[in-house]
Order: C-alpha cells, then sequence, then structure tokens
C-alpha cells in the first residue's frame, strides 16, 4: 500500500514541476513579446475584481503553504527523535512543496482572468483530502476498537489530522474558486451587468462533467442572489435544446415526417425528443438498481452485528457499510440527473407545443375555438404533457421493481412467501386501480368546471365596466360563485378519493408484509431479525410503485387527453381549403370578386342562409375608391371579411388580391405598448412620412396634450384611450404600412364629424389617394368621392355602380338611405332662421374634436404606465401568509389532530417493525400466534390513523381553497374599475386559474407533506440516537450545515419562484391579444414578427423555470451526499461499538430506516424550500384579497325609495373630481341642474371632462369635493347598487356576452318573453332574431363575435330600454349605426323616454340638437348651458360652431343631392 502511495505521489511531483516549468517558459515568452493593449487587460480587471476574491485566492495559496510548513516541521521533528525520514514524508513534503508553488504562480491569473485552477493541482488536493479523510478514520476505528488493523491500511498520523481541516475547506471552497463564470468581477455599472448575463450564458453549456454532476454551474447565479434581487436580466439564458424556436422546428419537422400517421403528435413529440429520453432512461434505471442494493445487503448487515464477538475484525462490516454509502451516492446522483434531465424534457416539449399552438391560432382562419378554451391548451394541457416527462419512465421500471424485490424476497424467505409478497403487491394495485380510473374521471370533470368557471372569468373581467355601471357584478358574482361551487364539489369528491389512495400507499407496506410474514409463519420458514428487516425495507422500496401505478395510468389517461384537445386543434386545416393559389395579375386590377356564398357558420344546421351571397363578378381596378354602405347587419363587414378570405366560402370561386393589403376593423385592436409601436407595426422609422401620418390621422394634437407624447402606453385593450383614438391609431397604422389596398370597416363611426372630415381629406383623397381603398361606412357624405358604390341588403349587394347613377334610381335602397339622411340634416336646420351659418363658416382647430372616452388621457395614461409590471412580494414569504392559510379552515382547529395522527401513525409503525425484528431473534421466546397478532394489532393501528389523517387533510384542503378564493373573489368584484385599469385581465386571471389550482391540489399537501417528512425524520434521528448516543452529535452537525445550505438557496429560489409565476401571464397576455387580433396581424403580414415576440416570452418563461428546477436539484444533491456521508459514519459507528453495546434487531431496524435517510431529508429540504415557493401563490391570492373596494352595494340606513327617482332632477353643486390626490383636478367646480324628464346633450373636446362627469353620476369615480343630487338624495349618502341598479346607460363600446339572446338582455331574469319581444320590436333586431330557429335562445359567441357592431348596439339599447329607467345616459349609443336606422331609433328612443331624464353624450350633431338643454364642457368647466336655439342664435358661441362645422362637413361633399 505504502509503495503505491509513493508511487502516486511521484507522479504528482512529475506533474506539477511540469506545469511550473512550462508556466516559466510561457512567461518568459510573454514577456520578450511586445506591451500590447492586453497587457493592461489584466491589472484593469484585477482593479474591477472584488478585494474579498483577491483575498480568498490569497488564502487558498496559505492553505497549501501552511500543508507544506506541517510536513516539513514533522519531517525535521521524526529525525529529531529517529534520526532518520520516511520516505511518506519526504514525499508528501516534496508534493506540497511544489504544490505551493503552483497556487501562488496560478493565483494572479486565475482571478484576474476569470480562469480554472491548474487541473493537476485540483487533483492533488481531492487525492490528498479522499486519503487523509481516509487514514483518519481509519485511526479513529483504531482507537475505538483498541484493536491492530491490517497492515496494509494507511493509518493518519499527526500531520493528517492537522492538516485534514484544511483540505476539507480547500476541497469545499473548490466550486467557488475554479467557476470559469464566476462573479469574480463584482458588475458596479450596468454594462457590466450585462456582461455578465452574457460570459454566463454559457455556464450549462460549458460546464463539463464533474460540473453538471454538482450543479457548480449555478454558483454564480446564487452569489448574484445572495447580494441583490434577482431580475430578468440576470438570469442565464435557457440552453439551446431547451430553446423554444429549436425545440419547436424539432417538433414541425418531426410532425412532417409523420403526417399519414393516425395518432400523429404524442409519435412525433417522442421522435423529437427520443435521444434526451433515452439518456434520461438510462439514468432512471441507474438509480432504481442503486436503490435496491441496501435492501439486498441490510441482511448480511444485521447477521454481522448479530453474530459478531467482540474479538472478530470490523473488516466485512466496514466493507459493507463502504458498499452502502457507494450505492446511496449512486442513487442520489442518479435520481438528480434523472429528476433534472426529466425537467428538461419538460420545458423543451412545453415551449414546442405552446409555440405550435400559438402559430396555429394565429394562421388559423374562422377557428371556433374561443380564445379562453385556446388559452387553456397552453395553460393546462401543454403543461400536464410537459409534467408527463417525470412519469414516463416509470411504465417500464415498475416490471423491473417487481422483479428486483421478487429476487431480495427469494434470498431471504424462499418461494411461497415471495410469491405471496408479489401477489400481495398486485392485489394492492389492482384495488388502488378503480380508484385511480375515479380519480382519472374526477379529474376530467374538476377541468370542464375549471374551464367554464376561468372562461367565465376572462369574460366578466373584460367587461367589468359596464357590469359596474349596469349594477350587474352581485349577479355575475353569484354566477362564477356557482361554477365555482360545482368545481369546489368535483374537488371535494376528487380530494377524497385521493384520500383513500393515500391510505392505500401508507398501508400498502403494513398489508404486504401482513401477508408475508404469515404465510411465512403458515409454511415454518425460518424468521431472523435480518430477513424481516430486508423484507421491511424492501416493502417500503415497493411502497412506490404501488402508489405510482393508478398515477401514472391516471398520468397517461390525462395526457392522453391533452394530446387530444391539442391535436384536435393542430388539426384544423379548414382554412387551407379557402386559400387559393392566385395566377398572373392582369394589368392594373386590384381585386377581382368571383360569385360566391359566404357564411359564418358553416355547420349549423339552424342558419337559413349564408351570411354574403355574391352574385355578379365585379374587378376592381387600382386606385380606386370603393365605398360600401347599408343597414345595420346588411353584411358590410362580412363582405370586406371575404375578400380578405376571412370568412368560411361554401359556394363559389375565391376572391383574388393582388398586392399588400392593410386592415382596419370595425372595432378597433390596439396592442398594449406605446402609440408610437402601435403605428410602425413593425415598420422601421421614417420620420417625416410618419409625422404626415400622425396629422393625416388627426392624432398630432393627442400626441402633443401627453407627457411622453407617441411614447405614451397604450394599455390592455387599449383601454386608456378614447373610441376616436384607437380608431385614428388603427388607422394611422394602416396608413404608415403603406400598402396598395386598403380595406376600412366603418372608420369615421367613432369619430365626429370634423374628425371624419379631416380623415376622409387627409388620409383617403390626401396620402391614399394613389391607393386602392374599399371602406365601409354609414356616412352618407362619404360617398360621392368614390369611384365605385355598393350598398348591401340582407347579404346581398343590391346596388353597384356610381354614386351619381345610383342615386337617380328613386326606388333604390341607396336613396332610401339618402332621404333619411336628408331628415338627420333637417334636424339640425330646423332650429335655425336662416341660412346665414353655412355661409360664414367659422373654422374650428382640430383640437376640438368631440370624443368620448373611458377616462381622461393626461390621467391615465399615469395610472397605466405606473403599473405595467407586476408588483410582487421581496423577501421570505411572510409568516402572516402561513398563519392565515393554517387558520383559513375551522380556525386551525384540525391541524394539531393531524399532527397527533402523523405522530401515532409513526411511533405504531415503528413499534411494529421493531416488534417482528426483536421477536424474531432466536433466544426470544414468543410464540408464532403471538408474534403475528401484536404485529397485526400494531400496524393496524398505525393504518387507522393514516386513513384519519388523510381524510382530515382532504377536508381542510377544501375548506381553506374555497375560502381564500372567496377572498379574492369578492375582493376583486368589489374593486373600483381604477383597480381594472391598471391590471390586466390575465394578470388577475393568473391567480384565479393557475394560482387557485395550485391552492385547490398542491399546498396544503405541500406543507402537510413537510410536517410529516419533518416528524418522520425526527423519529429516525431518536431511534439512530437511542442505539448509539454519539449519532445525535452527528446529526446536529449535519442538520446545521442542511439548513445552513437550505438559506442560501432558498433567497435566489424563491425570486426564481415567483418570478416563474410572473412570466407565465405575458405569454397569456400575447396569446389573447394575438388571437383577437389575429385578422389584422394577417392582413399586415406580420405573423413572423408576433412569433418572435411569442418565441421570446416563452424562452424568458423557459429560462426562469429551468433555473428554478435546477437550483432545486443544487441544493438536492448536498443534502443527499451530507445524509448519505451521515449513514455511512451512523453505520461505521454500528461496526465499530462492542456486541455487548448494542442490541441487533434495534441497530438493525436502525439501519433500515437509514436506507430511506437520503431520501427523507431530501424531501423535508425539498418540501422546506418547495413550501416556500408554492406559498407565493397564497401571497400573490392574498394580494388580491386585500385591494380597497368601492362604497357598499347598499347601505342599510340609507336606501332610497322604491320607486326613486320620481322625476329625474340631477343637481351638481361645486362638482369637484381628481382621479388620484397626486393627479390634477379634472372637474372644477361644476354647478348646475338637469331638470327631470328633459333631454341634455353633452358636448367638448378631448379631455374636456365629459366623461369624468359620466362616471361621478354612477360614482365609478367619487367626487373629491361638492356633490350630486337626484331627486333630492345626496347619491354618495346610498349604496352603489341602489344608485346605478335605478339609472340606466348605453356605453360608447357595446359589450355583449356569451350566452344566448335572452341572457344578454336580460342578465338578472326579471321580464317575460313578451317584453323582450317588444323591445326587440322597437330596436329593429326581430328580423334578425327571427333568423336562428332557436330564437331568443339563439347562443351569442364570446364578445358578441357572430354579431355586428351595430347590431351589439342595439342590443345594448334593447336592454336599457327593457329596465325602463327614470335616468337614462347615452354614451353615442348609435355611433355604429347607419342613418336610417338611427333616425328610427332616436324617434324610439324620444317615444320610450319621453318621462325620463336623457343626458347625450355625442359625436353626431343631429343626436343633440333636439335636445332640451346643451351643456358644453371646457378643460373641467361649464362653457356653455342653454337651450339649442338660444345657443345658435349666438353666433360666437362654442355650440354654433360645432353645429355650422357639422353642416359644411356634410354639404361640402354632396351639396347637389342633399339640399
Amino acid at each position: 500500500m505504502e509503495v503505491a502511495l509513493e508511487l502516486v505521489n511521484a507522479s504528482f511531483v512529475l506533474a506539477l514541476l511540469s506545469w511550473i516549468i512550462i508556466d516559466i517558459l510561457k512567461r518568459r515568452k510573454h514577456h520578450n513579446g511586445s506591451h500590447s493593449h492586453s497587457d493592461v487587460i489584466p491589472d484593469f480587471k484585477h482593479s474591477v475584481g472584488g478585494g474579498g476574491v483577491r483575498a480568498f485566492g490569497a488564502i487558498v495559496a496559505i492553505f497549501n503553504v501552511i500543508i507544506f510548513i506541517f510536513y516539513l516541521a514533522f519531517g525535521f521533528y521524526d529525525y529529531w527523535i529517529h534520526s532518520f525520514v520516511s520516505t511518506k514524508l519526504v514525499c508528501s513534503g516534496v508534493t506540497w512543496f511544489l504544490a505551493s508553488l503552483v497556487s501562488v504562480l496560478s493565483k494572479d491569473r486565475t482571478f484576474r482572468e476569470g480562469k480554472r485552477w491548474p487541473l493537476v493541482l485540483v487533483l492533488w488536493w481531492v487525492f490528498s483530502c479522499i486519503l487523509v479523510s481516509f487514514s483518519v478514520v481509519v485511526y479513529v476505528v483504531h482507537h475505538l476498537n483498541s484493536k491492530d488493523l491490517p497492515y496494509y491500511l494507511p493509518e493518519a498520523n499527526i500531520v493528517d489530522i492537522a492538516s485534514l481541516p484544511f483540505l476539507l475547506l480547500l476541497c469545499c471552497c473548490l466550486p467557488l474558486a475554479v467557476n470559469r463564470n464566476s462573479d469574480l468581477q463584482r458588475p458596479l455599472l450596468h454594462k457590466e451587468d450585462e456582461i455578465f448575463s452574457k460570459d454566463d450564458d454559457t455556464a450549462f453549456a460549458s460546464a463539463g462533467i464533474w460540473s453538471q454532476l454538482t450543479f457548480r454551474w449555478l454558483n454564480p447565479l446564487f452569489e448574484r442572489g445572495r447580494v441583490e434581487k434577482l431580475e430578468l436580466h440576470h438570469i442565464p439564458q435557457v440552453p439551446d435544446s431547451e430553446a423554444a424556436d429549436k425545440a419547436s422546428s424539432l417538433l414541425e419537422e418531426s410532425l412532417r415526417k409523420r403526417k399519414a400517421d393516425s395518432y400523429l403528435l404524442p409519435k412525433a413529440v417522442a421522435r423529437s425528443i427520443w435521444k434526451s429520453l433515452a439518456v434520461n432512461a438510462v439514468f432512471a434505471g441507474l438509480n432504481t438498481i442503486a436503490s435496491y442494493i441496501g435492501p439486498f445487503l441490510i441482511t448480511s448487515f444485521v447477521n454481522f452485528l448479530t453474530e459478531k464477538h467482540d474479538g472478530s475484525s470490523n473488516r466485512y462490516g466496514l466493507v459493507l457499510a463502504f458498499i452502502f454509502f457507494f450505492s446511496k451516492t449512486a442513487e442520489s446522483l442518479t435520481q438528480r440527473l434523472w429528476y433534472f434531465g426529466a425537467h428538461r424534457i419538460g420545458i423543451r416539449v412545453r415551449a414546442a407545443l405552446t409555440v405550435l399552438i400559438y402559430k396555429e391560432s394565429l394562421s388559423t382562419k374562422f377557428v371556433c375555438y374561443s380564445n379562453g378554451k385556446i388559452t387553456n391548451l397552453i395553460n393546462i394541457d401543454a403543461e400536464r404533457i410537459g409534467d408527463f416527462f417525470w412519469h414516463i419512465h416509470g411504465v417500464w421500471l415498475l416490471p423491473i421493481q417487481v422483479l428486483l424485490a421478487l429476487v431480495i424476497l427469494y434470498r431471504n424467505m424462499g418461494a411461497a412467501p415471495s410469491f405471496a409478497a408479489i401477489f400481495a403487491t398486485i392485489l394492492v394495485m389492482v384495488s388502488n386501480t378503480p380508484l385511480a380510473s375515479r380519480q382519472k374521471r374526477l379529474h376530467s370533470k374538476i377541468m370542464e368546471a375549471k374551464d367554464a368557471r376561468t372562461k367565465a372569468t376572462s369574460e366578466t373581467l373584460k367587461s367589468m365596466r359596464v357590469l359596474k355601471l349596469h349594477s350587474w357584478e352581485p349577479t355575475f358574482l353569484k354566477k362564477l360563485l356557482q361554477l365555482r361551487e360545482t368545481e369546489r364539489n368535483w374537488l371535494k369528491k376528487y380530494l377524497y378519493t385521493s384520500s383513500a389512495v393515500a391510505f392505500l400507499f401508507w398501508a400498502s407496506p403494513t398489508l404486504v408484509s401482513v401477508i408475508t410474514f404469515g404465510v411465512c409463519i403458515l409454511v415454518k420458514t425460518p424468521l431472523t431479525s435480518g430477513t424481516v428487516l430486508s423484507a421491511l425495507a424492501t416493502f417500503r422500496i415497493l411502497q412506490e410503485p404501488i402508489y405510482n401505478l393508478p398515477e401514472l395510468v391516471s398520468m397517461i389517461v390525462q395526457t392522453k387527453v391533452s394530446y387530444d384537445r391539442i391535436q384536435e386543434f393542430l388539426g384544423e386545416e379548414v382554412q387551407r381549403k379557402f386559400i387559393s393559389e392566385h395566377g398572373a395579375k392582369a394589368s392594373n386590377v386590384a381585386i377581382e370578386i368571383e360569385p360566391g356564398e359566404y357564411a359564418w357558420e358553416t355547420d349549423s344546421k339552424d342558419i337559413k342562409k349564408p351570411t354574403v351571397k355574391i352574385t355578379d363578378k365585379l374587378k376592381i381596378l387600382e386606385g380606386y375608391k370603393i365605398a360600401v354602405c347599408g343597414s345595420v347587419g346588411s353584411g358590410k363587414s362580412s363582405l370586406l371579411c371575404s375578400i380578405l378570405s376571412e370568412i368560411p366560402r361554401i359556394s363559389g370561386a375565391a376572391i383574388k388580391v393582388y398586392g399588400k393589403k392593410a386592415y382596419v376593423p370595425q372595432r378597433a385592436w390596439v396592442q398594449t405598448g406605446s402609440i408610437r409601436e402601435n403605428i410602425l407595426f413593425g415598420k422601421d422609422m421614417k420620420k417625416a412620412f410618419y409625422e404626415d401620418v400622425l396629422e393625416a390621422c388627426a392624432l398630432n394634437q393627442d400626441t402633443e396634450m401627453w407627457d411622453n407624447k407617441d411614447m405614451s402606453v397604450v394599455g390592455e385593450r387599449g383601454m386608456n384611450l378614447s373610441g376616436g383614438q384607437k380608431q385614428r391609431v388603427q388607422l394611422a397604422r394602416a396608413v404608415y404600412s403603406d400598402s396598395d389596398i386598403y380595406i376600412l370597416d366603418d372608420p369615421f363611426s367613432a369619430v365626429d364629424a370634423h374628425t371624419g372630415t379631416h380623415l376622409f381629406k387627409k388620409c383617403l383623397k390626401g396620402l391614399l389617394s394613389q391607393k386602392t381603398v374599399i371602406y365601409a361606412t354609414h356616412q352618407l357624405e362619404f360617398l360621392d368621392a368614390a369611384d365605385i358604390v355598393l350598398v348591401m341588403k340582407e347579404g346581398l349587394i343590391v346596388q353597384s355602380g356610381k354614386y351619381e347613377e345610383l342615386i337617380v334610381d328613386s326606388n333604390g335602397e341607396l336613396v332610401r338611405q339618402m332621404n333619411a339622411h336628408r331628415k338627420s340634416l333637417d334636424q339640425v336646420n330646423q332650429p335655425q332662421e336662416n341660412d346665414s351659418l353655412t355661409g360664414g363658416l367659422c373654422q374650428i382647430s382640430q383640437t376640438e374634436v368631440i370624443e368620448e372616452k373611458h377616462g381622461e388621457p393626461n390621467c391615465n395614461d399615469k395610472l397605466f404606465e405606473s403599473s405595467q409590471e407586476e408588483e410582487t412580494e421581496t423577501g421570505r414569504v411572510k409568516w402572516s401568509v402561513y398563519s392565515i392559510f393554517v387558520a383559513a379552515a375551522y380556525k386551525g382547529a384540525l391541524v394539531p389532530v393531524i399532527v397527533l395522527c402523523q405522530v401515532l401513525f409513526q411511533g405504531l409503525q415503528m413499534g411494529s417493525n421493531y416488534w417482528i425484528a426483536w421477536a424474531t431473534e432466536e433466544n426470544r421466546n414468543v410464540s408464532r400466534e403471538q408474534l403475528i397478532g401484536i404485529f397485526i394489532l400494531l400496524s393496524g393501528g398505525s393504518s387507522i390513523f393514516i386513513l384519519g389523517r388523510a381524510v382530515l387533510l382532504a377536508t381542510i384542503a377544501v375548506e381553506t381553497a374555497q375560502r381564500l378564493f372567496l377572498g379574492m373573489i369578492k375582493s376583486v368584484f368589489r374593486a373600483p374599475i381604477s383597480f381594472f385599469d391598471s391590471n390586466p385581465s390575465s394578470r388577475i386571471l393568473n391567480r384565479s386559474s393557475t394560482d387557485q389550482s395550485t391552492l385547490d391540489t398542491d399546498i396544503p399537501y405541500r406543507l402537510a407533506g413537510l410536517a410529516f417528512a419533518l416528524i418522520q425524520l425526527f423519529s429516525i434521528i431518536i431511534l439512530m440516537s437511542h442505539v448509539a448516543w454519539q449519532i445525535f452529535l452527528l446529526f446536529l452537525a449535519i442538520l446545521s450545515i442542511s439548513f445552513w445550505y437550505q438559506n442560501y438557496y432558498i433567497t435566489t429560489a424563491r425570486e426564481l419562484a415567483r418570478m416563474v409565476g410572473i412570466r407565465k401571464a405575458p405569454i397569456l397576455h400575447h396569446f389573447s391579444e394575438s388571437i383577437t387580433g389575429a385578422t389584422t396581424i394577417r392582413c399586415f403580414g406580420q405573423e413572423d414578427r408576433f412569433m418572435e415576440k411569442n418565441l421570446s416570452l416563452i424562452d424568458d418563461y423557459s429560462r426562469v423555470a429551468f433555473h428554478n428546477s435546477s437550483t432545486m436539484e443544487w441544493l438536492c444533491v448536498r443534502i443527499n451526499f451530507l445524509f448519505n456521508f451521515v449513514f455511512f459514519l451512523v453505520l461505521v459507528i454500528l461496526v465499530s461499538l462492542p456486541r455487548s453495546a448494542i442490541d441487533p434487531s434495534l441497530a438493525g431496524l436502525a439501519a433500515t430506516y437509514g436506507l430511506n435517510l437520503n431520501v427523507l431529508q431530501a424531501w423535508v429540504i425539498w418540501n422546506l424550500c418547495n413550501v416556500e415557493n408554492k406559498m407565493i401563490s397564497v401571497e400573490r391570492v392574498l394580494q388580491f384579497s386585500n385591494i380597497p373596494s368601492e362604497a357598499p352595494l347598499v347601505i342599510e340606513d340609507c336606501r332610497p325609495k322604491p320607486d326613486w327617482p320620481t322625476k329625474g332632477t340631477i343637481e351638481l353643486e361645486n362638482l369637484q373630481v381628481q382621479y388620484k390626490p397626486t393627479l390634477p383636478v379634472v372637474l372644477k367646480g361644476i354647478t348646475c341642474t338637469f331638470p327631470g324628464e328633459k333631454k341634455i346633450g353633452v358636448v367638448g373636446r378631448t379631455g374636456s371632462g365629459k366623461s369624468t362627469l359620466i362616471q361621478a353620476l354612477f360614482r365609478v369615480v367619487e367626487p373629491s369635493g361638492g356633490r350630486i343630487i337626484i331627486d333630492g338624495v345626496d347619491i354618495s349618502t346610498i349604496g352603489l347598487q341602489d344608485l346605478r341598479s335605478r339609472l340606466g346607460i348605453i356605453p360608447q363600446d357595446p359589450t355583449l356576452f356569451q350566452g344566448t339572446i335572452r341572457t344578454n338582455l336580460d342578465p338578472l331574469q326579471e321580464h317575460t318573453d313578451q317584453e323582450i319581444w317588444e323591445v326587440l320590436n322597437k330596436c329593429h333586431l326581430v328580423d334578425i332574431v327571427r333568423l336562428d330557429q332557436r330564437l331568443l335562445d339563439a347562443p351569442v359567441a364570446e364578445d358578441g363575435e357572430n354579431w355586428s357592431v351595430g347590431q351589439r348596439q342595439l342590443v345594448c339599447l334593447a336592454r336599457v330600454l327593457l329596465k325602463k329607467r327614470r335616468i337614462l345616459v347615452l354614451d353615442e349609443a348609435t355611433a355604429s349605426i347607419d342613418t336610417a336606422t338611427d333616425n328610427v331609433i332616436q324617434e324610439t328612443i324620444r317615444k320610450e323616454t319621453c318621462r325620463c331624464t336623457v343626458i347625450t353624450v355625442a359625436h353626431r350633431i343631429p343626436t343633440v340638437i333636439d335636445n332640451d338643454l346643451v351643456l358644453v364642457l371646457d378643460n373641467g368647466m361649464i362653457v356653455e348651458y342653454d337651450k339649442p336655439k338660444i345657443l345658435l342664435e349666438d353666433k360666437s358661441s362654442w355650440f354654433s360652431k360645432l353645429v355650422a362645422e357639422f353642416l359644411r362637413s356634410s354639404k361640402s361633399n354632396h351639396p347637389k343631392n342633399l339640399v
């Protein structure tokens, strides 16, 4: 042995000497070379490096020198005493001298240039540490036993013992010292921060085998997380193989190769990841084999303890202990690599599927999936498929595990008991199968219920403003709670079924052991404590496959369902039938419209006719302007969609479009981002052209008004822009695209007359004068400028031709509409005595744009910009979060009972195991009946307590989840509108779906699992300490180190876990936004840019998820090794103790339980960290459970009379409103009275305060001063429900809910069918409703997508007329309705509201010209308030100028035909 060690030492001497010579030669060569800039770089880097880091390098070198001095000093001492020095001391001394020299020479280079310590030096440290540690162990064993050891085993001397701490420190600190990318240069500036991230991106990819085994490549991230809060830019990029682009490309390629396969997706996924899956399978197999070595050898170990005598050798026991240690270490490492590999595969598959779903949803036209359902495909199905790769190897590992168990049992007990054990195992598995199938069925029901609730929640959140204005939020909350109750009932059944499964899991070792030992007694198989304990250890390992089989079956079924759902979606190829390859383009033809039929619902049997039917071929030449007009629901928008191929074609040839297209939808679609980003839409900035576009689209005045100009941020769905602003932004986007063909769907409806004229002249007749433009419009004054006018009625083009030709046909549809338009203008002309106003028109500045918006721009921009990033807590999850969670159900009364059940279960289980081991010893006089009887009694008792624990835990889980859900959802529904303006619906939805799911099925079991694992761990420590008290001290040291590691880990892991939750929301938000604007994105050809954005968001999420799981493995590797090492020391102590000092049965039991020690402690630490990570979901839910709420819905002491308001008189007394104390006052002391039963029109430029006035009336925003009195009641003294339910409003953006026509008109179910049909008739909706045979039960799609915008506005009008309120607010209620229908509707409103107070916020002058009073606001103050006739008499009045501008713009476009 000594010769071999000396040879190794000599090898190191040669290697170290060679390194020194080579290094000296390199330095000399470098010194002779020219001094370039690179000579300066090391000094610069050295100066940036932390002083602590340089000191660390010096300490490493000093340690080497100290160890050398030890050997030198002991050599002199040895020579002084014995007059000679041993060869060992000489070899070691020389090697340490050279090692010291190498460490000094390489210190500066290592820490200045970020390079590793020399490999030869590192190897010498590791070799020395292992050798000296072994020598010290041999020395300790020798002195404990007082016996001679074999001569060939090295024994430590005093130098070895003295140098051991230094060697251990060198090896422990090695990962911090050798990391190539360590943060030795602490970044001081942002640029250096970027350099850190850039360098660190390759940390995993460039990590060596040792680094990957121990996850050492994560050290820089932990170092950073320890000193500052982690942000996204601190997290290294995801490895290339897990990048969304690469993963999706592989999957798409695999899909293409398997196109003919009937079950395509799963095989394609498997093909794309088979290499990683195979490597992962190797680790899984090795882990399984290593886990069975312990039970296999435990018999030999217990027999050794039983049979050894005080004078016998311990060599065999030490060898067994070393094998145990080696197998447990191999088991730990392979398990960590297995789990890490599974997580990597999951991330890759999840990313690939998300990309495919996004790509399909963006490219697929007329898809029948709702926004919520597609979101669920990503949020739930893709996640579940990714998680399946944790379980996939269980399919083939299960038979191997059972086979290995059979081998061990057969070796120990013979054929009959081993086959009885396997039979019992199969029996438990079979009995578990119906429970698993029930679990699967219930899980499917939970998912269906969750889908329904998530969908309803999403729709409710998007429409919250409308719900609050109508005071419908209690009703919709009730519907949501009913959906949640359905979900809760399924959840309760699921969790109680899970309790039965958990009972079987914990009781299965007991059941199997009772049957096995019973058979042993029947067939008179001899039992020893060794065979019994080996069997118990085997049963405990078999527990996992018994439990995993039903879970595996359930997981396979759930994953298959998810695969089917995604494959069904990805298999939608309907749209491809409608996309034709256009042949050669005819000269100067832009569009060829072919005869054909189009319908939105191609499969519905209830639809009587197509939406659009084109009977004649039509060619549109380049540069032509095509106007499309018609009444509401005539098919104008559908015709435009047919040109874009966005509506299914059921017959005829495809419409051919030549050139780039731009599209402006009727319902404005703007992205979250700046105004400039929305206009550029991926194009490069051309400053001059950009300014022209802003001016042409009347946006330059708006941008000047905002603090950040065109860099002001647009909120979700453009919530902080007015309807007109959104329309003009998307028009600017289209104009800036510089396309060949422009398709504009009613672009002038949301703006006032002056702005409409400006857009028409500057855009259509200006910047787009040379372009082909097709525009649908209700503003008939814009028709005569068109080259061709298409008139639509009931889905048919009934007239087409030049305006002058069509206007001659007195019986034509166009003339009918023109007459209605003239009638509308006559209303404006009637109040005027003469035509002088039209002669001397007064020009109005472009700022005088009359638009209504939800909130003033100068306020809401600030509100929204301040909340773009989601707020997160920092630091540890507060104890208050834990206490609220634990006490949520029954005030925490059941928690002590559950803990007591676990303690009793653990105690009885250990007692039963000890009894069977003790009673089977040779010298025990215990009958077989007594042996098995007491064992059954103790085991049965433990099973009863585990059943009680499982049932009580399920009860607590259901109740806790429900209470926290109710707290959050009620708080959200009671939140003011400003909360929804500043929090995207996806952010709220994420808490309601993802976080709530974690609360429902995860957190209670994580928290309980932590408590149970701690009880198990402490019981094992107590058991081992009872065998040998020294073990307790070992555990104290190891637990201290473990908790130090955990604290070091948790600061980084906590922030990563928070980021995982936060980074998911942007993916869902981008997804939802893209699906909503898919038509626009496709038309502009921007799919690639949106795909890149999606890839970036997915990679951001993946990199956080990847490092979040990696950090867990980093911790587990270290903790596992520590406990494996302490298990090894425990075994060495048990081997070393004299026979008389220990009870072999108890020692064997301790060793048996010790086999699970590494798994158990990892489970404790993992749960400890994971509980905190998961508790972030509770923290996030509680964040939204304490939102400052609006005023009470009902104030019992101040309830108005049932018939209030009786007259509808509204008095404003010095009304002052500001959105926040830090923002300027919007309404500045308004005082006026709206008389009861009168019609009041409210006009004013953008930002004048019109919207704020209406919001103050509904108390959406509370006055900061003054008051509003309605019929003698101060509205601030009554409840919000009493106020809002007595008022009626039609908002500018018409909102419909998914459901039926009946539920949309009468959500509260207060009216009869007859009343509903009456209002439908008044609103001219009867014919439209009767088109569907289901009548009032006809379905309304999500957001009312199967109705035109005009039809939606009519439904909203019908909704309000059905309520019959004394006070009615019309927020430009007929903006998207043609003039003819508008005239009839206005007549209906006048007739139906003759005894009502009607406040009309108007864009169209005819809408307010016949009102009793007109209120003109400017800058939050009243400018004019009088009868329209009196205001018109004053030619200088503000209102006179508005009317004059309207008449000028209306008449100048076609004076011949209308005057």
